[in-house]
């Protein structure tokens, strides 16, 4: 039986603000990560994914007390990620609460870190992350610090040294899509996702349904990870689910609230009711009887 594909929301923290990124270079607040993260988790998202993405650039670990809060009220699978540098900061976030760490800048300087934390905590704890940015001669690489350096790397190549080291799955972000609500970059997850056998998680572009179910259907994606468009408004993933399961997505649905029912609106938002239905609902007083 095939797997389900998954809904990750990611969750990005900046100074310990969570905020919504467009293009890793500007950055809207949204509020508190643990709010968020109780939210999408009562809507029905598969997994989180917390990064504090302002972690590595200052030298230090995403706090402690952050991803217990977040784990506190995370029933899914949590990854969390920012400034993993070691193995005992695999072991400290995964005594936090963390069901699988991503580790990204590190591995640059240090390619073992990848099999070493494998062997201690299995391969399913461990998610390799790689920002990938489309340059202007058309080529996509690997770039690091918050996409400001190009390592020159390929990412398909990358990804295939990362999975065959030991990550259990690999956290691809688009720079060049991210915040900006014109979709996944398919073909680039495509080409990564086909040179591996581990599973692959894409980021950056969602802003529609139709934005997932085209990654979906035109690659070999395993999950599609969701930031900004999540915060629009209540029950985002419960809609965008009952979206596309009407449209014959093999999708998890674990939410109380169904609207497979409803008309969803291009961007994900629910439609209004007809005002017919909405008549039919209203209370009606009844006099009393008169026996």
């Amino acid at each position: 039986m095939a797997t389900k594909r998954r809904i990750v929301a990611a969750l990005l923290v900046r100074d310990g603000i969570l905020v919504q990124s467009i293009g890793f270079r500007r950055y809207l607040p949204v509020g508190k990560a643990e709010i968020a993260a109780r939210f999408l988790d009562d809507w029905g998202v598969d997994e989180i994914v917390l990064l504090d993405i302002s972690a590595s650039r200052q030298g230090r670990l995403i706090p402690i007390d952050l991803v217990e809060r977040v784990a506190r009220v995370c029933r899914v699978p949590l990854t969390v990620g920012g400034g993993i540098g070691s193995v005992e900061d695999v072991r400290t976030m995964i005594q936090a609460g963390a069901d699988k760490v991503s580790i990204n800048a590190a591995l640059f300087a240090d390619p073992d870190l990848l099999g070493t934390a494998a062997s201690q905590f299995g391969v399913q704890c461990i998610v390799a992350a790689m920002d990938v940015l489309r340059a202007e001669d058309g080529t996509t690489r690997v770039f690091a610090e918050c996409g400001m350096h190009d390592t020159g790397r390929n990412p398909a190549d990358l990804a295939r040294t990362y999975a065959e080291a030991g990550a259990g799955e690999i956290l691809l972000n688009a720079i060049h899509a991210d915040g900006q609500r014109e979709g996944y970059d398919c073909a680039l997850v495509e080409k990564v996702a086909s040179a591996i056998a581990a599973p692959l998680i894409a980021l950056g572009g969602a802003g529609r349904p139709d934005h997932i179910r085209e990654l979906f259907e035109s690659t070999r994606a395993s999950a599609a990870a969701v930031g900004n468009m999540l915060h629009y408004c209540e029950h985002s993933v419960a809609v965008l689910k009952s979206s596309l399961q009407r449209e014959g997505l093999d999708l998890r649905l674990d939410s109380q609230a169904d609207y497979r029912h409803m008309t969803v609106l291009p961007e994900g938002r629910l439609d209004r009711r007809p005002e017919h239905e909405l008549e039919a609902e209203i209370f009606q007083h009844i006099p009393r009887e008169v026996i």
